[in-house]
């Protein structure tokens, strides 16, 4: 098996549809597999039925986007992984020969980076016209989740994504260890995928409070665990967001606190996990472009 297309969903049955037909449509199955994660969702176990070509996996209770990701990449067989998201599907037919040929050109990459587009389009040649690029490429200190390929053989030199991450981070620390093991990211915009974000609904439905809680929190997870001397990186990190969204409501004021606190009184468990990188890795991470978001 060339590669392995692995997706978590959760609560998004609909979106998960939309990128499956997407996918069966430019992909082959003798060479490529699809393998979906249902993290805790009755209603998207309804649909499995509808795509008998996909190998699935599922719990009954949601563990959370991480430790599902840690779960079903253990399942995949093709000596290269992709991963999307489940509301984000290519808009680059030949996305699967364009990774091969980066990872080819070069045996110093571990992990392609896509070029994310945000938004619901009528087609994808008009989510195409919103790119901000198409033939950017370089080498960065990160990737989104929504798109992105790393080979198995460097993914298994990891940790893996970490089971204390629950959602939102975790594909920062897979970054790092990726860059201290000596490997490169690098970013292609020419390989793009549709993240179909409603961003004006998510709004409304308070994703952002949600995002900034969880965050915060692994934010100083992922400083406890990666860096030699997290302290003055915490304390920057936490009068930073106290001033910046603390202050501004009160519904940001105690997500900031129940943060923290969840952090404080989580510091033995994370310190388990603890596994500074070498501080050239840090140097060398800051000293890389980093990523369009």
């Amino acid at each position: 098996m060339e590669v392995s297309i692995l997706i978590v969903t959760k609560n998004r049955p609909k979106e998960l549809a939309i990128t499956l037909h997407n996918l069966s449509g430019i992909i082959d199955l003798s060479l490529h597999e699809v393998l979906v994660f249902i993290d805790g969702c009755i209603q998207t176990m309804a649909i499995q039925k509808g795509f008998p070509w996909v190998h699935w996996e599922s719990v009954s209770s949601s563990i959370g986007a991480s430790p599902a990701r840690t779960i079903l990449y253990k399942q995949g067989k093709g000596t290269v992984f992709i991963g999307l998201d489940d509301d984000a599907h290519p808009l680059t037919p030949d996305f699967i020969s364009k990774v091969n040929q980066v990872f080819n050109n070069d045996k110093k990459i571990g992990i392609v980076a896509f070029q994310e587009i945000k938004g619901i389009f009528a087609s994808d040649e008009i989510a195409i016209e919103n790119a901000n690029y198409t033939s950017e490429e370089y080498r960065t200190n990160d990737f989104i989740g929504c798109g992105f390929a790393i080979k198995k053989e460097v993914y298994l030199q990891t940790n893996g994504f970490p089971v204390w991450v629950d959602i939102y981070g975790e594909e920062a620390c897979v970054a790092i260890e990726v860059l201290d093991l000596g490997y490169q990211i690098k970013y292609v915009s020419s390989i793009m995928v549709n993240h179909r974000v409603d961003r004006l609904g998510r709004i409304k439905e308070g994703k952002f409070y949600f995002r900034f809680e969880k965050q915060l929190k692994n934010t100083i997870y992922y400083y406890l665990v990666y860096l030699p001397n997290p302290s003055y990186k915490i304390a920057r990190l936490l009068f930073h967001n106290f001033k910046k969204y603390g202050l501004k409501d009160l519904t940001y004021f105690r997500l900031f606190w129940k943060s923290f606190f969840t952090a404080v009184f989580s510091f033995r468990y994370i310190m388990r996990f603890r596994k500074p990188v070498q501080k050239t890795t840090l140097e060398k991470a800051n000293k890389l472009k980093g990523l369009k978001y």
